[in-house]
């Protein structure tokens, strides 16, 4: 005959849940502040100050203040005695995700390669969620253009051919969804900046195959981009941004066959590495 459970051992099983998920509740909120306060940091903002942090977080000081000693014994952050900037651990991660987003062996001579044939600073874009980063870059010889595609700076979805390519592949509702939620600025003048007009843009370019613009992002440039697929999937945008003055239809046409090809290439080893 099965055993009956009392009252009061239902109760201590139900306490016991109660208090499982109360700790993981707890755990999960002291991660989300935690990774509230390094979200906190930005281009504008590379210095952060106690009061911010407690405002931001909504806690008592001493708990703001628990908080931020924790990240900076763990190398995540830094005080200045002004406030407090990213640790060097931050850099010892960037640096393995750059490692595990463009195997070096691969992407980087390809980009070498193309800089020095074109003359162009060579790219290579990966997107999260609405945010596109720039995980690798490669000069040409004696030149090095100030660019708004910065290692590892956040851009958006419009932000040129780069973000463009990223976004052509992927299905109508993914799309949808994604601009539905993205920012789109204007970093210029020629910047898309409406749903529409990405629309467009992303039909044409997977018509093309590629994407050519001028000025989009940064002024006085031309870019192209074309895709880097790894397992059926676009899994990055490959391209150059080259100063317009350079450019007369029959150099264009040679950058756009260099970068088509590279980024083939660069597809085939991709593939072939997992």
């Amino acid at each position: 005959m099965p055993q009956r459970t009392t009252r009061d051992e239902m109760e201590l099983v139900d306490g016991d849940a109660a208090e499982r998920t109360s700790a993981y509740r707890d755990r999960n909120s002291t991660s989300d502040r935690t990774l509230n306060i390094l979200t906190m940091f930005s281009d504008e903002r590379p210095v952060v100050r106690a009061a911010d942090v407690i405002e931001r977080l909504g806690v008592a000081r001493s708990t703001g203040y628990r908080y931020l000693q924790t990240l900076t014994s763990t190398g995540f952050l830094e005080d200045t005695g002004n406030g407090y900037r990213l640790g060097l651990r931050v850099f010892e991660l960037a640096r393995i995700a750059r490692k595990a987003h463009s195997p070096e062996e691969i992407i980087r001579p390809a980009l070498e390669r193309l800089a020095r044939d074109t003359g162009g600073t060579a790219l290579l874009t990966r997107r999260s969620g609405v945010r596109v980063y720039c995980v690798e870059r490669a000069e040409p010889p004696q030149r090095h253009l100030q660019l708004s595609y910065e290692r590892g700076r956040a851009l958006t979805l419009n932000a040129g051919p780069l973000a463009q390519v990223l976004l052509a592949w992927e299905s109508p509702e993914i799309v949808e969804d994604l601009l539905e939620r993205a920012e789109l600025p204007a970093y210029t003048s020629h910047t898309l900046t409406t749903v529409p007009q990405m629309k467009k843009r992303l039909a044409a370019i997977r018509e093309e195959g590629l994407v050519i613009c001028e000025n989009e992002v940064d002024l006085d440039t031309v870019s192209i981009a074309a895709p880097v697929w790894q397992g059926g999937r676009v899994s990055a945008a490959l391209g150059i941004v080259v100063v317009d003055a350079q450019i007369d239809p029959i150099v264009l046409e040679r950058h756009v066959l260099r970068v088509r090809q590279t980024a083939e290439i660069v597809s085939e080893r991709m593939d072939s590495v997992g």
